[in-house]
């Protein structure tokens, strides 16, 4: 059996001409036929067709129709006007309206299939251009992991390293930490980054569903079938694919996804034949895995599959240093998004300590969520702890009030203010020397060691003073 790469579709109620050009293209391509715009219209909808190839004047549906809606709801096919000499206006009208050429009648074959190519060609880099967009956009996400806290730190150098490599990797932590935005970084930091990142959210999909999902069905496999899918697995060959919240799958899928790993193959829902994937596996859980290993809910065999890298996201409340510099992001992200001629909002140090205070049990995800909505309400463009939702206020922590939790909290502050000047030092010495050790020594008075020590510290890269 012959697989063709592309499927054109072919909209004519000329009988004769459809066949000649389906003769003619065959052995290309997958052809399929319609006598006008309201059956092209329903083939659209369940056949995966990469171009369309219609007449202008059809009876039901003509080809301006189905050209409208192949700009509304299929705007990556590129749609070929066949036409007569007397109705060229008409096909320039439909290339204004989006369509990407137009051929006359008589058909020359050997000008078509030129045409077909290029039009196929076209729609392959406007493709690779939204996957380029989307790659930079999320790898940009990466660059916005803000931290300042040391275990967060050595996550992101650990990312780094474990994304040069095709290990599966775990990711364990609370709900709203950034497990997602970890899990894309390591594929767009990868070799794959210009293959397919596929997610899929094993606890908001159905049990009766999310086998489908995963592995994609046969035509007919069941009530609703009622044609052949891929499945995530599938879609994700040569590239990643992220099981958030794996934690959530059914024991009898996990039985299915052992089997994947340890033969990459699988089979879809009704089919018989195996297809092969290549794709690497990232997985996260806001579940403590080993334990639910301990109560019979998480089949341990997967659980060490898995967990050949393992990251823990550590939660917000455990990195309070971050807040500033999270609540300083967010603040410039909001401003930029409701600008509208207003002044960038800021925020007070009495409502910072407070948001420093308060426990934050959904996390990062759920410090955005405040600032956003304080933006939207805040007065006089500064935020106040009185602009704070109430549930914040009231569950903030008190001020310590033992002699031992003060010493403990001078001593944190101590720590923050020196940091900061340090940093700042540093960063003020080496623009002088533009990124030059020795002279930066030479300069402070320090020795070249101690400068190297600081610079270490303080994960300061001297080629950006050059």
């Amino acid at each position: 059996m012959i697989s063709f790469e592309h499927t054109i579709l072919i909209a004519d109620d000329e009988e004769k001409i459809c066949k000649v050009l389906k003769i003619n293209l065959k052995n290309k391509y997958r052809v399929i036929l319609a006598q006008n715009g309201s059956e092209a219209i329903e083939y659209l909808k369940k056949e995966v067709v990469h171009l369309v190839l219609t007449d202008l004047r059809m009876p039901k549906q003509g080809g301006m129709d189905l050209l409208q809606y192949v700009q509304q709801y299929y705007k990556h096919i590129p749609v070929i006007i066949i036409t007569a000499f007397g109705t060229v206006e008409n096909a320039v009208q439909a290339m204004k309206m989006g369509a990407y050429d137009y051929i006359l009648k008589p058909i020359k074959i050997a000008d078509l299939q030129r045409l077909i190519e290029k039009a196929l060609h076209y729609a392959q880099i406007l493709s690779e251009n939204v996957h380029l967009k989307e790659r930079l956009k999320k790898y940009e996400g990466f660059r916005e992991i803000i931290t300042a806290n040391p275990k967060m730190r050595a996550l992101l150098e650990t990312l780094k390293q474990v994304a040069a490599t095709p290990a599966t990797v775990l990711i364990e932590g609370e709900s709203g930490t950034g497990k997602q935005l970890v899990a894309a970084s390591v594929h767009y930091m990868s070799a794959w980054a210009d293959n397919p990142f596929i997610e899929i959210n094993c606890g908001a999909i159905p049990a009766t569903l999310i086998e489908s999902e995963l592995f994609g069905h046969e035509k007919g496999a069941f009530t609703g079938a009622i044609h052949t899918k891929k499945g995530k697995f599938e879609l994700a060959d040569n590239g990643t694919m992220f099981l958030d919240e794996i934690g959530e799958l059914p024991l009898e899928l996990q039985v299915k996804l052992l089997h994947v790993f340890e033969n990459q193959k699988f089979t879809h829902v009704g089919g018989t034949q195996y297809i092969k994937t290549n794709a690497r596996i990232v997985a996260a859980t806001n579940r403590e895995l080993i334990e639910e290993v301990k109560k019979k809910r998480f089949r341990s065999d997967l659980y060490y599959r898995l967990k050949v890298v393992y990251l823990h996201i550590p939660p917000l409340r455990e990195r309070k240093e971050d807040i500033p510099l999270l609540v300083q992001s967010f603040t410039e992200k909001y401003n930029r998004l409701n600008a509208n001629g207003r002044k960038n909002i800021e925020i007070s140090d009495e409502a910072l300590n407070v948001l420093q205070s308060y426990n934050w049990p959904g996390n990062v995800r759920e410090l955005e969520n405040i600032i956003q909505q304080a933006i939207i309400f805040v007065k006089d463009g500064l935020i106040t702890a009185d602009t704070l939702p109430s549930e914040i206020l009231e569950n903030a922590i008190k001020p310590s009030l033992t002699k031992e939790e003060l010493r403990a909290e001078k001593s944190r502050r101590t720590e923050t203010i020196i940091r900061d000047i340090e940093r700042s030092f540093l960063k003020r010495i080496l623009s002088k020397t533009m990124g030059n050790i020795t002279r930066a020594a030479e300069i402070s008075g320090y020795e070249r060691r101690q400068i190297q020590n600081l610079i270490k510290k303080h994960d300061i890269n001297t080629e950006n003073f050059k």
